[in-house]
């Protein structure tokens, strides 16, 4: 089984990891480091991709940031947890649709794990909730090795997520679990950005065909 280590950085600044995660591919291309998952949550910024720019959408009182990534624009903020995956893919997952399609099923699996049914829509990538988008998808590729990943809304402020539209999807189409009433899991404990951290590591394996092993807390660990 190939082993996949964690890197946890808690809040920060989408600027700061987004170099991060440059680095941290151009050492997977070289085979520097393993495969890597980094958990995060970002200060508030809507991050604006290539198929938003093409389509003029425009994003008005947010902090905005250009990127790389596939897809429009996507809110980042509190009470989000982000997973970025720096991994090498290989054989029947060099293709984007397939990767794309396992980042589903993974985020499926642990929402199961909290207790929460959750599906894909075929007609856009991520995972829905009771007919609200609460996953979004968006990775760029260098020699196969992904960076970027997925967001996951789970207690988000007021209406910052909701108030967004663009790239085809209308305002109130995104939301987070807590305001579609799914706020603890099976067991009673609160879903929080650790509980779906905590359920997207135990589902790693089975899902991503990959064991979590070591658990770094900052990025100059990942680096060394």
């Amino acid at each position: 089984m190939t082993e996949i280590k964690i890197l946890r950085l808690g809040v920060r600044e989408y600027s700061s990891v987004f170099e991060t995660m440059k680095l941290l591919q151009k050492r997977r291309i070289s085979d520097d480091i393993s495969d890597t998952l980094i958990f995060v949550t970002h200060p508030e910024v809507v991050t604006i991709g290539p198929k938003a720019r093409r389509e003029g959408v425009i994003v008005d009182d947010y902090a905005t940031f250009q990127t790389d990534r596939g897809g429009g624009i996507t809110w980042h903020g509190p009470g989000q947890l982000v997973v970025y995956p720096i991994i090498k893919w290989e054989g029947e997952f060099q293709s984007v649709r397939k990767v794309i399609r396992l980042l589903e099923d993974w985020t499926i699996a642990a929402f199961s794990e909290c207790g929460i049914e959750s599906y894909r829509d075929e007609a856009m990538q991520g995972v829905w909730v009771d007919e609200h988008k609460i996953c979004s998808i968006g990775l760029s590729f260098l020699r196969w090795v992904s960076r970027h990943g997925m967001s996951i809304n789970i207690n988000t402020p007021e209406t910052r997520v909701e108030e967004l539209s663009g790239c085809g999807m209308q305002k109130g189409i995104h939301t987070c679990l807590h305001k579609l009433g799914h706020r603890f899991d099976l067991d009673g404990s609160e879903i929080d950005t650790f509980r779906i951290e905590r359920a997207l590591i135990s589902t790693c394996e089975d899902i991503l065909g990959r064991a979590p092993s070591e658990i770094l807390e900052n990025d100059s660990e990942a680096l060394a």
